[in-house]
């Protein structure tokens, strides 16, 4: 009976970043010129690098999944949160919500094994270059990405599994832009104390042995390269510089938000935008800037 008795929360509401009318308008240029770059910059690359033979390498191949990756991770959430700058009322359906969680942890959970794919490559590069062409051959690099996919897919279903059914029938504001597991299962009509435990540890047990995996590769290609080379940890630290900055500014805010036992709302929504808006832009900066091959494949793409 009641069971029964309760409504099924069909839409939740969503308080977003601020609310004075002012502010959002500034923030819907400043969103809205961020995305638009994060999508032409990330094509750019995906682009470039299918379109010219001297990219069809190993790296290159990665490089790229990474570039649609950050597309598809990045129009998760932030196409929504620039229209709802325009809304006084900000609403999500209970299916779309649903499909945002599925979304975000997948192209999230993607991108954190094809990170340890990427540094697989480069510790290849660096430990074992004669072997490099037999190792990084075309099977291991699709197999790498299939890997990285079905991962993401598995990660993110796992989540979605446990939130689903979830009976919600009371509260339904959440004090966020987008939806995610931690604000949504706390609008749930029943204890779910165990249930966040093991979702959190979902997503922090995946980020935390990704990160580790990461913190090896590259502590083991620095000290190989220290041992043959003089120049070795000026010409490790330059190579490693990009992938390594990724590497923080990806993980740092997904580890804090999972395994952090305190929760700021200020914090998390700052956090929430790091990783959803300006990481995926920041990606093709980094990586484009820092890369003489792809300055030349531009010039070459140019003159065309």
């Amino acid at each position: 009976m009641e069971e029964a008795n309760q409504s099924v929360v069909s839409e939740f509401v969503i308080l977003g970043l601020c609310n004075s009318w002012e502010l959002q308008v500034f923030l819907l240029l400043i969103f809205s010129s961020l995305y638009l770059a994060t999508t032409l910059g990330n094509i750019f690359i995906v682009v470039i690098i299918i379109t010219d033979l001297h990219l069809h390498s190993p790296m290159y191949f990665l490089l790229a999944n990474l570039s649609f990756i950050d597309f598809c991770l990045s129009s998760v959430t932030t196409p929504k949160m620039i229209t709802d700058f325009l809304n006084k009322n900000k609403t999500i359906s209970f299916g779309g919500c649903m499909c945002q969680i599925f979304s975000g942890h997948c192209f999230g959970g993607l991108e954190m094994v094809l990170l340890v794919s990427m540094a697989f490559d480069l510790y290849v590069v660096i430990g074992k270059p004669l072997q490099y062409s037999n190792i990084m051959n075309r099977h291991m690099c699709i197999g790498l990405v299939m890997t990285s996919w079905i991962i993401g897919f598995m990660h993110s279903i796992s989540q979605l599994v446990m939130i689903v059914k979830l009976p919600f029938c009371g509260p339904k504001e959440l004090d966020s832009f987008f939806c995610d597991i931690p604000l949504v299962i706390k609008l749930a009509c029943k204890d779910t104390y165990i249930l966040e435990v093991l979702i959190n540890a979902d997503s922090g047990v995946l980020a935390i042995i990704c990160f580790i995996l990461l913190l090896i590769s590259y502590s083991h290609i620095l000290f190989t390269v220290c041992l043959h080379s003089k120049d070795g940890v000026s010409k490790a630290l330059s190579t490693c510089a990009a992938h390594i900055t990724v590497v923080v500014l990806f993980f740092g805010p997904c580890i804090f938000i999972y395994l952090w036992p305190v929760s700021i709302t200020s914090v998390d929504k700052f956090l929430a935008v790091f990783y959803a808006v300006i990481t995926p832009l920041l990606n093709p900066v980094i990586y484009t800037l820092r890369n003489k091959e792809i300055k030349i494949a531009t010039k070459r793409l140019l003159g065309y």
